[in-house]
């Protein structure tokens, strides 16, 4: 039985046991957190040393630049494209509409930091510090400097080189038998999130989470299944397949880091995109893509106008995207970046910020579908790069056996 089989069963299973044990099912959720920690676990040391790895692996300077730049302008593109879609969605079902909603109360949000703050703290001032704290956008920084200085050194950096492949490899190994744990893990925290927030929460907004997910669904077959057919000429059902475990990975988590150990797997072994490539592209994807964050904010923006009875106009709507696109970059790495970016998306257009408590009921289930998206796009960016830069094995791509476990490297194909 495949991965993605036996998480969607985990997944199936949970619900059911949710629905069944309502409250009581809360009791397992220690199940499921074990899950996430042990995911979170790898993060740190998988993306450090495959960053090193992905960077001395491309002595060409160029090349570097090249797909630096490709890879930042995609996710740009793609985050403009999503809340284009959750805008259009959500004036299409219209979540708000006849909703008369008190927001007398007061609702504490955080500030978005200024972008130049952001670039300016994108550099370490102490590696180790920020290793620790799992500072995603500063590791990646600093990865890629030692990768830099690894490839200037030339021999004698060669011990650190094979080092951090060492470690790269290991932690290859690591995920896979963190995976093997994975539906357990998904029917612990299916199971919570039904048992918590039950129908009775549900249901009261439930066209807002309809909205979320048919934009969700309309960014991953159309504009990534576009993506894969027409920019790389690729089959659409293969990637889809390729990415199975990825995307229940995510849609249980909720987070495109805890996420990233099975992405880089899916992507390299059954997508066929060279680790030089998923080691960057990956990572990066995983701090500063919010295409399913970006179709949340646009949805939720019409959804505060509209209970609000606010009227919002073509000015407004290209203010929100805008918006959502630069904030996906400015809130790179922060903590709670999905409600930052709302904030700031709300902000723009004068909408009241207590609209944002009105969501966080039901954050974790829009949660679910933004994850799942973010992680899709991170493949689609990474197969496209792949396949721009002659990186990208398409006879694996097309192979009919997707692998379920990582290899080390001298044991793979």
């Amino acid at each position: 039985m495949k991965l993605w089989t036996k998480i969607f069963i985990g997944l199936v299973l949970g619900v059911l046991a949710g629905l069944i044990f309502q409250e009581k099912a809360v009791m397992i959720k220690p199940l499921g957190t074990l899950f996430i920690n042990a995911i979170k676990m790898l993060i740190v040391p998988l993306i450090f040393s495959s960053l090193i790895v992905g960077m001395t692996s491309m002595q060409d300077t160029k090349q570097l630049g090249r797909i630096g730049i490709k890879t930042i302008i995609i996710y740009l593109c793609t985050t403009a494209v999503a809340v284009s879609i959750g805008l259009l969605v959500s004036n299409f079902i219209q979540p708000g509409a006849g909703m008369h909603i008190d927001l007398n109360h007061q609702f504490a949000v955080k500030q978005a930091p200024q972008f130049v703050d952001t670039l300016v703290n994108i550099v370490p001032k102490n590696p180790i510090e920020a290793l620790s704290s799992g500072k995603m956008l500063q590791i990646i920084v600093f990865a890629i400097c030692i990768g830099i200085a690894i490839n200037i050194t030339g021999k004698k950096a060669a011990p650190a080189k094979q080092f951090a492949e060492s470690i790269a490899e290991i932690m290859y190994t690591l995920t896979a038998i963190v995976m093997k744990a994975a539906p357990y893990g998904v029917f612990a925290l299916m199971a919570y999130v039904v048992g918590q927030y039950g129908m009775q929460t549900l249901l009261p907004l439930a066209k807002v989470i309809l909205a979320v997910y048919i934009g969700a669904i309309l960014q991953i077959v159309f504009v990534y299944g576009m993506g894969i057919t027409v920019v790389g000429k690729l089959n659409p059902i293969r990637f889809f397949k390729g990415i199975l475990d990825a995307q229940m990975v995510a849609f249980t988590t909720t987070s495109s880091s805890g996420t990233l150990p099975a992405t880089i797997k899916c992507t390299h072994e059954n997508l066929g995109v060279s680790k030089n490539v998923s080691s960057f592209v990956l990572p990066l994807g995983a701090t500063i893509n919010m295409d399913g964050t970006a179709i949340y904010q646009g949805v939720c923006a019409v959804f505060v106008a509209q209970a609000c009875g606010i009227e919002l106009t073509m000015a407004n709507y290209i203010t929100l995207i805008l918006a959502s696109t630069l904030a996906s970059i400015g809130t790179a790495g922060v903590p709670g970046a999905g409600l930052i970016m709302l904030s700031v998306t709300l902000s723009s257009i004068g909408l009241p910020m207590e609209g944002i408590a009105i969501i966080a009921g039901i954050d974790r289930v829009l949660d679910m579908a933004r994850t799942t998206v973010n992680v899709t796009g991170d493949a689609m960016v990474s197969v496209l790069v792949g396949k721009s830069e002659k990186e990208f094995d398409e006879s694996c791509y097309y192979s009919d056996k997707l692998t379920t476990t990582v290899l080390p490297a001298n044991e793979s194909a």
